[in-house]
C-alpha cells in the first residue's frame, strides 16, 4: 500500500469537491489509521445539513511528514 503525504491529507479541506472524491480522500486517511473514530456534532432534519468529526492516529509506517 502507499504512503499518505502531508499534503493528501490537509487536501481534505479543499472545497467544493464532489461526495466521490471526498470519499476517496477520506477512505484514504481511514485506510492508513491505526485508529479511527468518528462523532456526528450537528444534524439538522430539516435542512438535511450535518456535521461530523473523523478523529484518529495515522499508522507512522504508513505517513510520511514531508511532503
Amino acid at each position: 500500500m502507499s504512503k499518505i503525504h502531508v499534503h493528501n491529507l490537509r487536501s481534505l479541506e479543499n472545497s467544493p469537491t464532489s461526495p466521490a472524491r471526498l470519499r476517496t480522500k477520506i477512505g484514504e486517511v481511514i485506510l492508513h489509521s491505526a485508529i479511527a473514530r468518528a462523532k456526528v456534532e450537528a444534524l439538522n432534519p430539516e435542512t438535511g445539513e450535518y456535521r461530523v468529526v473523523l478523529q484518529g492516529t495515522l499508522d507512522r509506517d504508513e505517513f510520511e511528514f514531508e511532503s
